[in-house]
C-alpha cells in the first residue's frame, strides 16, 4: 500500500469489506476525541482544514489513476466530517452539565454524523450527486459534518433543559 492509499483509506480502515464509511468514521473518532482533549479544538480544526485541502487534490489524482469517482475505500472524507461534528458538538457540550454528557457527546456525534452522511438530505445529496472530483467527495461529508454537529448541539441543549 502506497502513502496516497494509506492517507485516502485512513490507515486502511476504508478497505473493510463491510461498511467502509462506518469503519472509517469509527477509526477517525478516537483520534478526533484525543486531539480535542490533549491538543485543543484549534489543533483539530487546523488538521481538519489541512486534511480537507490535501484530500481534494489527492482524490483528484487517485480518480485520474483509477478512472472511478467516489470509491467506497476512500474514507478520508469521513475523517474530516466526523471531526467537524466533534468540534461543533464539543463547543456546546463544554457549556452544559448533566450526567454522562461526555459519553453522549461522543456516541451522539458518531450517530448524528452517520445519519447525515447516509441520508444525504438537501444540499448534501446534491453535492454528492453533482460535484465532480475531490471537491464532491469531500464536500458532502464536510456539510454532513456541520449538519451532524449542529444537530448534536441541539440535542445536547434540549437534554440540558429536560434533565
Amino acid at each position: 500500500m502506497n502513502l496516497q492509499k494509506l492517507f485516502l483509506t485512513f490507515f486502511g480502515s476504508g478497505l473493510s469489506p463491510k461498511a467502509p464509511g462506518t469503519m472509517g468514521t469509527l477509526a477517525s473518532l478516537p483520534f478526533g476525541v484525543l486531539i480535542i482533549e490533549y491538543m485543543g479544538l484549534e489543533t483539530l480544526f487546523m488538521l481538519t482544514f489541512a486534511i480537507t485541502i490535501i484530500a481534494i487534490f489527492e482524490i483528484n489524482k487517485y480518480e485520474k489513476i483509477t478512472g472511478v469517482h467516489d470509491q467506497q475505500e476512500i474514507v478520508i472524507d469521513e475523517t474530516a466530517g466526523i471531526w467537524l461534528t466533534l468540534m461543533i458538538a464539543y463547543s456546546t457540550m463544554i457549556t452544559l452539565d448533566f450526567p454522562y454528557i461526555y459519553e453522549l457527546y461522543v456516541v451522539g456525534s458518531f450517530a448524528s454524523f452517520r445519519l447525515f452522511d447516509i441520508w444525504k438530505p438537501s444540499t448534501i445529496g446534491w453535492i454528492d450527486r453533482e460535484v465532480e472530483g475531490g471537491l464532491g467527495v469531500m464536500g458532502d461529508d464536510i456539510l454532513a459534518g456541520v449538519a451532524g454537529g449542529l444537530f448534536m448541539a441541539i440535542i445536547l441543549m434540549g437534554l440540558d433543559k429536560v434533565l
